[in-house]
């Protein structure tokens, strides 16, 4: 057997390992990707081999800790693809403005970047005092990390070119206080969204949303996995909804391509269609 075999079949021993004893399951994640991951894990960690890692995993909950974060996908940063921001603002948002209750999920937010940006947005064309946003993701750590709203002020820079590109209509520098070398995010926006525990491959629906932001989860999960998610999307949207992916994502081809019509393809953005009825399954 060859050793690369060997290491395929560790890493679904410690997959399972980290199902059955902590009910995380990353089965059905991209192979490859998890194993980068594990990798990383392994040179922090300094021991020699998946199988120890997974022995430490079991019996030794701060060794699972550090790995969960490993495993977890925490890239994030303010007005992450401000092209993308400019046309929720500018394309999406006045399609919502109706409602007199806007419920806005943020699939998979990690740190809260995304969805504190969000919030902004909804402050700019006069929607967060209808507006509820959630935000969620399985990581109890990183969401603890969100709900301070505060990151390092060296990214200030790389947030304000970022908002600015996305059309934004105030000074950034209004949204956030600075302190020694942190940035504190406003109080009005930390008040506006709501950070709660919720996992895509084994939680269930999650309200009637009005609009649902997952940016760069999907690219980790298998076609299988992906359509799952896909379904719960569906079925967490209202009749003409919104679903939001990232750029390197696209619910063409996959079961439910046909429920959802695009609104704005170049952005991946596309819109729950009236009357349709998801597949079991």
């Amino acid at each position: 057997m060859k050793k690369d075999d060997s290491e395929n079949i560790e890493l679904d021993l410690l997959l399972e390992a980290i199902f059955r004893k902590y009910g995380y399951d990353f089965r059905d994640y991209s192979k490859s990707s998890l194993k980068r991951r594990v990798d990383h894990s392994l040179d922090e960690s300094g021991l020699g081999s998946i199988s120890e890692l997974q022995h430490e995993v079991l019996f030794n909950t701060d060794t699972f800790d550090r790995l969960l974060l490993d495993l977890s996908i925490n890239v994030t940063e303010m007005f992450r693809d401000p092209a993308f921001f400019k046309a929720v603002r500018a394309e999406l948002l006045p399609k919502l403005d109706q409602r007199p209750v806007l419920k806005i999920w943020h699939a998979g937010c990690a740190t809260g970047e995304e969805a504190y940006s969000m919030a902004i947005l909804l402050q700019e064309t006069g929607l967060l005092d209808k507006s509820q946003v959630y935000a969620t993701d399985f990581n109890e750590m990183v969401l603890d990390q969100a709900r301070q709203g505060i990151f390092a002020v060296d990214r200030v820079k790389r947030y304000t070119f970022n908002y600015q590109k996305a059309g934004g209509t105030e000074s950034f520098a209004s949204y956030y206080n600075a302190r020694y070398d942190l940035a504190i995010l406003d109080k009005s926006l930390r008040e506006n969204v709501i950070f709660a525990d919720h996992n895509l491959v084994t939680d269930g629906v999650f309200g009637e949303m009005d609009l649902i932001l997952c940016r760069n989860v999907l690219i980790y999960f298998t076609r299988e996995l992906q359509d799952k998610a896909f379904k719960l999307f569906f079925d967490s949207l209202r009749e003409g909804g919104f679903l939001c992916l990232g750029s390197k994502e696209s619910i063409h081809f996959s079961r439910y391509s046909g429920e959802f019509e695009d609104f704005i393809y170049e952005q991946k953005i596309y819109r729950k269609k009236t009357g349709s009825k998801a597949k079991q399954g």
